[in-house]
């Protein structure tokens, strides 16, 4: 599904990325994990289409895609999350998912849109402000749900767990397994917590200093020395 060849990104000088070769199939939910500052986020926007990469390939469903908009990024079957939600302000969280889906698929599908409310648990808040009216763990769903609007083949989660308490957390897992199973879509998430990517991923890809030093199981890449002392800094406690 997803063929990153070879990816190279440089920030006024500085390698960011540095050769990153990395592939996920139809279906697998993958975790991307490493030390802040290890190129993570910007793989992301490489994927998604915000960072152009200096060298490399970035090939998706069959087709290259390192040329292409935003736009036919979304509606080829790439959605994404950023780390901080982002709520379009002044609208409902209905049309926050109307907007998101009109982007990614060029209509508005309502029943598609109600689809995602009753999942994600988020049709008491429907005519809410997006903005003002939702608990960072709604704000969250809603990230989420904008992403799933698009009719997505692969969802990027950047840190989508990050800032909600541990039962929140756990909550919030099942609801991306459930996701998984419901829309038949793969996942690929950036995660600092091992235990929740132990839990969820079938697999781990680790970035350190914008290179791959591991791939494999949860329990392979976490038990691996070089993972430890970049990522844990100290024994695995997988």
């Amino acid at each position: 599904m997803l063929q990153l060849d070879n990816i190279a990104v440089r920030f006024g000088g500085l390698n960011v990325l540095t050769d990153v070769n990395f592939a996920m199939e139809t279906g697998e939910v993958v975790g991307l994990v490493g030390p802040n500052g290890a190129g993570k986020t910007t793989l992301f926007n490489v994927i998604s289409g915000l960072v152009r990469p200096v060298s490399g390939r970035v090939v998706f469903d069959g087709r290259d895609m390192l040329r292409a908009p935003l736009y036919q990024r979304a509606r080829a079957g790439l959605g994404r999350t950023f780390q901080i939600p982002q709520p379009m302000h002044e609208l409902t969280v209905r049309e926050n998912l109307r907007v998101a889906q009109r982007f990614g698929r060029g209509r508005v599908d309502e029943a598609r849109i109600d689809e995602i409310l009753d999942f994600l648990k988020l049709r008491p808040k429907a005519q809410a402000d997006a903005a003002s009216g939702l608990a960072l763990s709604e704000l969250k769903a809603l990230e989420v749900g904008k992403a799933l609007a698009t009719e997505p083949k692969l969802l990027l989660l950047d840190e989508v767990l990050a800032g909600l308490e541990t039962h929140g957390k756990r909550l919030f897992m099942q609801t991306l397994l459930a996701l998984r199973e419901r829309f038949g879509i793969g996942i690929l998430i950036i995660e600092h917590d091992i235990e929740t990517i132990s839990n969820l991923c079938q697999r781990v890809c680790v970035l350190d200093f914008g290179k791959v030093i591991a791939d494999g199981t949860p329990q392979a890449v976490f038990e691996d020395p070089q993972v430890i002392k970049s990522y844990t800094g100290g024994a695995a406690h997988a």
